[in-house]
């Protein structure tokens, strides 16, 4: 299950990170796989020691700089879009909408595949996916969990906008600009995270960078330290506010989720935050969630992981093919990455984007590639609402469930989701 506090899990998905970003690991995995089985703790520590010595493989062909004057540097020229400022507060809140029912369309059913996805889908009678997913009892053949969420989370089973770290980190993000303003630091989200977010309300890297910092460590050591999730989808997960405060301004977005990024990720892990972040930037300005998606790509270092499956999103796209050949191409290009790494959620978002015409059109198609759907579905359902504004995102799925946000964040809890877009228009417009 990926538990921080445990050198099983940390070892063997060290060993999994280092493989995919060129390190040659040779036999260490099939030796970290022996200790975690025989719970030898010293081996595993001799493991953990040959990992840190690992240099990259002279032949890795991408580029993924880390340092931040390379990575601000990236964003010198961008252009600004025109923002629609008599559209801009229905827009917002539009996003805001968007992201809490696409967090819940998916939530049920987090971390199936594409495969499973489909059977249950199938049983549910919803192929396409066409609204809240009901939970199925018993369980349809070939999918063998649901989310330990889903009885919370299913058809029916909530009167509010369940609780998820996805739309927590937006939240939190919220309340640091409110407090701190543009010039907010790491060190002072860092602050944030121990004083309104519970620990056992943060998962993989988020939780390797908090355990860090009650371990005295500062950022961005938090990041690297122990966290072999360092490239997970957590910091995308955070991006979309800092896009939603910039409407128009990648560059500020993609800076602002820099700031956020290092405590936690590096490399993709970033990217996809800053991605993320001028997603929504640019979302509330363009008319199509398409156009969004091209221009966020610039945001993305061109010789990354990140950069290259966009960029083959894109061109199945612009080649003509179906969604379902995109889907596909996402399976056989990036099948081999983690069901929670950026690069392989990140495709599944852009198919969403470039091939949905509706919101259950978009948000559906991206669930039904699996993986971390309730994130994806989130950030799909995000930049839809802020392309298309409240009336963008079906009335039939907001309804009486989604105008208050059940929050972990401190002081949040059951907060109505228009007064976030309130609130973050306040900033947007400052």
């Amino acid at each position: 299950m990926h538990d921080v506090l445990d050198p099983r899990d940390l070892v063997q998905d060290e060993v999994q990170q280092l493989a995919q970003s060129g390190h040659p690991v040779g036999s260490l995995g099939a030796r970290a796989a022996q200790a975690a089985a025989d719970a030898d703790l010293a081996e595993l520590a001799r493991i953990r020691a040959e990992l840190t010595r690992l240099e990259r493989s002279p032949g890795w062909p991408y580029d993924e700089p880390e340092d931040d004057a390379t990575l601000l540097a990236g964003l010198d020229g961008l252009p600004r879009l025109e923002v629609p400022r008599n559209r801009l507060p229905d827009r917002i809140c539009g996003a805001w909408l968007g992201r809490c029912v696409g967090n819940t369309l998916g939530k049920p059913v987090e971390g199936l595949s594409r495969a499973e996805m489909e059977a249950y889908l199938r049983a549910a009678e919803q192929w396409p996916q066409t609204g809240y997913l009901p939970l199925l009892e018993p369980l349809p053949e070939g999918v063998t969990a649901l989310h330990p969420s889903a009885p919370l989370a299913s058809a029916g089973r909530f009167s509010d906008v369940p609780r998820d770290d996805d739309i927590d980190w937006t939240i939190l993000g919220l309340h640091v600009l409110e407090r701190y303003g543009r010039g907010v630091t790491t060190e002072q989200i860092a602050g944030e995270w121990l004083d309104r977010v519970p620990f056992t309300q943060t998962y993989t890297a988020e939780r390797a960078a908090y355990r860090n910092l009650v371990h005295g460590l500062r950022p961005p050591q938090t990041a690297v330290h122990d966290n072999p999730y360092r490239e997970w989808i957590g910091a995308l997960i955070r991006g979309d506010v800092f896009g939603y405060v910039s409407p128009g301004d990648l560059g500020e977005a993609a800076r602002l989720a820099l700031v956020d990024a290092r405590l936690s990720h590096t490399a993709n892990g970033t990217y996809g935050e800053m991605w993320a972040a001028a997603l929504t930037a640019a979302a509330l300005c363009v008319d199509t969630t398409g156009e969004a998606l091209r221009r966020a790509t610039g945001v993305v270092p061109p010789g990354s992981r990140l950069a290259e499956a966009l960029r083959g999103v894109l061109a199945l796209r612009e080649s003509g093919a179906g969604a379902g050949r995109a889907l596909d191409w996402v399976d056989e290009k990036l099948g081999h990455y983690p069901w929670v790494h950026t690069v392989n959620n990140a495709a599944l978002i852009a198919v969403g984007l470039l091939w949905g015409d509706t919101f259950m059109g978009a948000v559906g198609l991206t669930l039904s590639g699996g993986r971390d759907t309730d994130s994806n579905g989130a950030t799909v359902g995000s930049v839809f609402g802020a392309v298309h504004g409240t009336a963008g995102v079906p009335a039939e799925l907001v309804g009486s469930t989604h105008v208050h946000v059940r929050s972990a964040v401190r002081d949040f809890d059951r907060v109505r989701i228009d007064e976030l877009a309130m609130r973050t228009l306040r900033l947007a417009q400052t």
